[in-house]
């Protein structure tokens, strides 16, 4: 079954754990992109949504880093934070062992992968379910591509990955949904927390949403350390979604920097239907 979703979104915990702190109206304005990403996800029907995340030594340490891992267990629990500090109580989101197993071993046939049957969800996969699964009712495939931790994979290496979770959605009969989550630019646990590069997140989420493979793999991570902080490592995850949903066009819905959550807060998704994939 083709893919039938692609899109990406901020996962800052800020997010939900500061939102009354947030002005108002920029701050609903986001949530209302939330909810229309999640209208648009349910209306797509998917049977499970690969959530790609960079996580946050909550499961992956230095003594044990995978480049790319996916999830295969029945159920993760989450959030590993505090829930007063997220703002999200604890849940046992669902998985599919059996669709997990399946989509890894199409995975596999391109992309060198790990896998985990246990994984303890952070913010990163978390503040996404909380707006676009707020029932906690469809199974996720949880993804990591490694964001933290250099040596960090080449940034062909998450295209080489995306275009392999495509190929596994168009090799399976079930629908699968796709969303990556990540900053853009942000600074977090430095002096220059909350810190944000409009311009740069702009002019990333325009070759974003042109595809252009090329613009997207034109950076290089000392350029990206400078300009977007360590938190712009996590494009990795923007670029696989981009690599997955390749000859769709994308649509901004809303990037917008919110201070209070140390991020320019982003909403975007690819016209999969138009582009007939």
């Amino acid at each position: 079954m083709p893919l039938v979703f692609a899109g990406v979104c901020s996962h800052a915990p800020g997010i939900t754990g500061r939102s009354d702190q947030a002005d108002p109206d920029v701050r609903d304005r986001f949530y209302a992109a939330f909810d229309q990403m999640r209208v648009d996800l349910e209306a797509s029907k998917p049977d499970a949504i690969v959530v790609i995340a960079a996580e946050h030594f909550a499961n992956f340490f230095m003594n044990n880093m995978p480049s790319f891992a996916l999830g295969m267990a029945d159920s993760y629990d989450g959030p590993i934070e505090d829930p007063g500090w997220l703002g999200i109580d604890k849940h046992q989101v669902p998985g599919n062992r059996d669709l997990s197993h399946r989509f890894i071993e199409q995975v596999m046939h391109t992309s060198d992968v790990s896998y985990a049957e246990e994984w303890k969800f952070d913010h990163g996969i978390m503040v996404p379910l909380h707006f676009l699964t707020p029932r906690y009712d469809t199974p996720v495939i949880p993804v990591n591509i490694n964001c933290q931790g250099p040596p960090l994979s080449p940034l062909h290496r998450s295209w080489t990955f995306g275009e392999s979770l495509r190929a596994a959605c168009d090799a399976l009969p079930e629908r699968i949904a796709i969303v990556g989550t990540g900053g853009i630019s942000h600074w977090p646990a430095t002096p220059d927390s909350g810190k944000i590069n409009v311009e740069w997140d702009l002019d990333f989420m325009d070759r974003w949403c042109r595809n252009d493979r090329a613009a997207l793999l034109d950076y290089d991570d000392l350029t990206v350390y400078a300009d977007a902080g360590q938190g712009g490592f996590e494009i990795r995850t923007f670029i696989s979604v981009a690599a997955a949903a390749a000859g769709a066009t994308g649509t901004v819905h809303f990037c917008e920097p919110i201070p209070i959550f140390a991020v320019s807060c982003t909403i975007a998704s690819y016209n999969i239907s138009a582009s007939g994939i």
